[in-house]
């Protein structure tokens, strides 16, 4: 309780005390943020795409419960009624489709460059925040936004593009579409969010989004799936599933509410860009997934767009995440 009260507060705040915040749940979201598609890819082997991601967000879903009913207890703020329902089931549905894609991708590509090349998504995220926040325009005028953009764009690109086997059909088309479609559905995702994060808090808001995912893949998972997986492996097995459903889901999710709220979305999702280079040293140690010389130079220009982002100062907003 205590390190979910430190990230929000039911008083409001003085700008700088907000960005501060922001940057620390930020910061936080990418280091657990390097860590999901290494995840996935190891249990690949024991869960299928449809069980794996139910599964997770249901434990997700069951982690952050305690959570939301005492939040509920406690009284004030928005219900969590019918029209709370629909608001979050809004941006529910990229995420399945998101949740289902990334994963079908990691048989096409390794976790690290999966890892990189979902950085994409900052273009599209800045484009969406663009047409539904107009308080987000501020940032995209900024040159250091655009440049910085850009760069981790192109150093995103570089990692993908110099793989080995890259050019020579290892990566199919059908494996780079899959990533893409994931890619577009986590910006969706990442712009739709904000509302239902702003109005029922970042608590509240994850929990109904969360139930909500599971009860979309539930039916997915009987019809594609096997539903019986998690008693037919081992105990180890299922405790690594645990362990990334509630770091990579419950906790990075709520953070990372508290984070769009402070800081705003297409700076959030700009940052993201860092994310990669920890799962590709984590890849590599693990895996076995190495990088080229030219990969290398890629993931620098990649982290020097990324700086160039974070030098971007944002204006406070009016909306603050709710007390726990």
């Amino acid at each position: 309780m205590k390190f979910l009260s430190a990230v929000t507060s039911p008083e409001p705040r003085s700008g700088a005390g907000n960005i501060s915040r922001g940057y620390l749940a930020l910061f936080a979201t990418v280091i657990i943020w390097s860590l999901p598609s290494l995840f996935q890819f190891y249990l690949l082997r024991y869960y299928d795409v449809w069980a794996q991601n139910f599964y997770r967000y249901s434990v997700a879903c069951i982690a952050i419960a305690p959570f939301v009913a005492f939040r509920v207890r406690r009284g004030g703020g928005p219900r969590l009624d019918f029209r709370a329902f629909l608001f979050c089931l809004i941006p529910a549905v990229p995420n399945v489709v998101h949740q289902i894609t990334q994963t079908i991708a990691l048989f096409y590509i390794g976790p690290g460059v999966y890892a990189i090349f979902t950085r994409s998504s900052v273009i599209m995220t800045a484009l969406l925040a663009l047409i539904f926040f107009p308080e987000e325009r501020h940032i995209l005028r900024q040159w250091q936004f655009q440049v910085g953009t850009l760069l981790g764009l192109l150093g995103a690109i570089g990692v993908f593009w110099f793989q080995p086997g890259a050019n020579t059909g290892h990566v199919a088309i059908r494996g780079l579409l899959i990533a893409f479609i994931a890619t577009t559905c986590w910006a969706l995702y990442g712009v739709l969010v904000k509302r239902p994060s702003a109005r029922l808090g970042s608590i509240r808001s994850f929990g109904l989004i969360s139930f909500i995912t599971s009860v979309l893949l539930f039916p997915l998972t009987c019809a594609f799936g096997n539903v019986a997986t998690p008693i037919e492996v081992s105990w180890f097995v299922n405790l690594i599933l645990a362990i990334s459903a509630v770091t990579c889901i419950t906790m990075a999710h709520v953070l990372y509410y508290v984070a769009i709220q402070e800081i705003g979305v297409a700076l959030a999702q700009t940052l993201q860009l860092l994310c990669p280079l920890g799962a590709v040293a984590l890849s590599a140690w693990i895996f076995g997934e190495h990088l080229t010389t030219a990969q290398l130079w890629s993931a620098a220009i990649l982290l020097f767009g990324a700086f160039l982002a974070m030098r971007v100062k944002p204006v406070a907003t009016t909306e603050t995440a709710e007390n726990l």
